[in-house]
């Protein structure tokens, strides 16, 4: 894998950037739809070639879980079983293991758990996490680390850090040491940890640049702390992290949100936002967040966002949405997805086009101060 930064911008850490992938070139910054158990949630992988999706998410626990790991690898890996031939992503599975399922036990070795689903019970270790994500073939591959949960003690955080970094040494030697399963290099990103506390975040990325050959994360934010430290700890990330690689904030995901991160030298990003809001009727435009169930919109008869350029925006009404989510019709589902997804996909490709043109610092800023009073943006 390969990342070149083409422009920068004077005035922010923007950065617009190409990750080349055997799968694919991806531009960034970039945002990655979630396909956490191998689809889009109502999405088919034409829609979201037709959206310029360069690279979706999976999740190693949800896959292992079902329909697991082996059969993926007898269907010829994620890309085939799914018919997805961009590049792809897949979550360790530790975060899934630490907020869904309940613990048993959490020790330097692995972590117990039982499945959310049936209760029966399972072991992680750093090794078994990449073992899964080879057999899933994806083209990056995420460390197997521990994410404490919001706002913990400075003890525990250490505590995690500390495991972090150890478990990350066993990820790189199980790789060494098991040649890949499918024709292509899968490269393994580091996850950054130490909540908000300054020196853990600094002891972590000093820990963990060795094992970074092409990319790094950024993980344990947005779970709980305040949002003034978490831009404090992008920050800190732009200031430390190697320039020459590609950042990936983990879990980041309203779009002003992005746009600060972007801000600060972030280049990729991954959330359930746009898809999760518009199964619930939250819709993304240009105007704030729209809730379409809302009884004022019951003969709107004007499009969603006269903005967008979507099929949504372009074929149907707020008020034949309306009635497709008050029906719990799945198409209104999907509409509402195609359209949240293409709101997050041009704002990334105006950032990619502000940045190669000098104008980014200003725009950003327009942008920032139009969202401002529109809650959820």
């Amino acid at each position: 894998m390969q990342f070149t930064i083409s422009h920068s911008n004077a005035g922010t850490s923007a950065r617009r950037g190409i990750l080349k992938t055997h799968h694919s070139e991806i531009q960034t910054p970039v945002f990655m739809p979630i396909g956490t158990q191998g689809a889009v949630k109502t999405i088919d992988p034409e829609v979201l070639y037709h959206l310029d999706a360069q690279i979706i998410l999976g999740n190693t626990y949800h896959l292992y879980i079902r329909p697991d790991h082996e059969l993926i690898h007898r269907a010829g890996s994620l890309h085939s079983f799914m018919n997805w031939d961009r590049s792809i992503l897949t979550d360790s599975g530790g975060f899934q293991v630490f907020s869904l399922a309940k613990l048993n036990k959490i020790s330097d070795e692995g972590v117990e758990f039982q499945n959310h689903l049936d209760g029966s019970r399972h072991f992680f270790t750093p090794e078994f996490s990449m073992d899964i994500q080879r057999y899933l073939g994806s083209d990056i591959i995420m460390a197997f680390d521990e994410c404490p949960p919001g706002k913990s003690d400075e003890k525990t955080v250490a505590k995690a850090v500390g495991r972090t970094t150890l478990w990350i040494e066993r990820c790189q030697e199980f790789l060494n040491n098991n040649k890949p399963l499918y024709d292509w290099k899968q490269t393994l990103f580091p996850i950054v940890q130490g909540s908000v506390y300054e020196q853990l975040r600094k002891q972590s990325v000093e820990e963990l640049i060795p094992y970074a050959d092409c990319g790094i994360a950024i993980g344990g934010l947005a779970v709980g702390e305040e949002k003034n430290a978490m831009f404090e700890t992008i920050e800190q990330m732009d200031s430390i992290l190697p320039d020459d690689q590609p950042r990936y904030l983990m879990g980041i995901g309203r779009p002003t949100d992005l746009i600060k991160s972007v801000q600060r030298g972030m280049d990729m990003f991954d959330c359930v936002l746009p898809t999760r809001n518009a199964r619930n009727g939250q819709l993304f435009t240009s105007g704030g967040i729209v809730n379409i169930g809302n009884r004022s919109h019951k003969e709107a008869f004007e499009a969603l966002d006269p903005e967008c350029n979507c099929y949504t925006c372009q074929n149907f009404t707020r008020a034949y949405l309306r009635h497709l989510y008050n029906i719990k019709e799945v198409l209104g589902l999907r509409l509402g997805t195609i359209h949240n997804l293409t709101y997050y996909m041009s704002l990334m490709e105006k950032m990619r086009t502000k940045i190669e043109s000098g104008e980014f610092g200003i725009w950003s800023n327009t942008y920032l101060d139009k969202m401002a009073d529109y809650e959820g943006m």
